[in-house]
């Protein structure tokens, strides 16, 4: 199980500063030392830049608590590269992705690589398009892996599917390793903007109520994609609401 209940950062929200001396600071001033990190800020792949991202962490005071997301369906040695960086940077989850395609081969690489490294990962439900962002797929999914696989669930992106926030964190309360706190309105035709956690439809007590009852004691990670070009303001914001309701 992850730190409890860790408040952090998604490095996305801050991927038009992709220098990590630059970004890292941000990251700070918006209130959180705790980041999970994208390939924006990190080439997971190239094992020659996984130090030098580490170090800039190391330098700025930030804790790397998570990476991704990461696709997962992909050959052996270029998937220990990025087990790779999770051990160097002393990393215990990473959130992942897998196409449909060969599913079992790729899911028992996976598992053996997560078992072997000591880590958790937690399938991202990237919302209604995505073929893992709703509920009835994660339980024919989750009949085929180990515990090693569970969510970071995104709660924007299950509100996005259709989804019931409450509903999937009760029923998999057992595999929930990472909560991703994102908050969308709609407009009468659907469309999604991304706003400050709690302002958008995502029902902060009831939410808070629900963690309560499942005993959930992962991290939580804010993912806020609006105002990319400043987005410290209103990720202060993020961090205030959230302190408020869920602490």
């Amino acid at each position: 199980m992850l730190t409890s209940n860790v408040l952090g950062i998604q490095s996305f929200c801050f991927r038009k500063f992709r220098d990590n001396n630059i970004m890292l600071p941000m990251l700070k001033e918006a209130g959180v030392s705790t980041i999970e990190l994208c390939g924006a800020h990190a080439v997971f792949k190239d094992a020659t830049t996984h130090q030098a991202a580490i170090d800039a962490c190391k330098k700025h005071g930030v804790s790397i608590l998570s990476i991704g997301v990461e696709g997962l369906s992909r050959d052996a040695g270029e998937l220990k590269v990025v087990f790779d960086f999770l051990k160097a940077g002393g990393v215990k989850h990473m959130s992942v992705d897998f196409q449909p395609e060969n599913l079992d081969a790729y899911l028992k690489q996976a598992e053996k690589f997560a078992e072997e490294y000591g880590v958790t990962l937690g399938i991202h439900n990237h919302g209604g398009t995505h073929w893992l962002g709703n509920v009835q797929t994660l339980r024919w999914f989750f009949k085929k892996c180990s515990k090693r696989i569970g969510l970071s669930l995104d709660t924007g992106w299950a509100l996005d599917a259709g989804e019931n926030v409450a509903k999937i964190l009760e029923e998999f309360k057992d595999r929930m390793y990472l909560i991703h706190l994102k908050d969308f309105t709609f407009d009468k035709y659907k469309r999604k903007e991304d706003v400050v956690t709690g302002t958008g439809i995502l029902d902060l007590k009831l939410l808070r109520k629900t963690l309560d009852s499942t005993g959930f004691r992962g991290p939580y990670i804010i993912e806020f994609e609006g105002e990319p070009e400043n987005p410290v303001p209103s990720l202060k914001n993020c961090v205030k609401n959230i302190k408020e309701a869920l602490y």
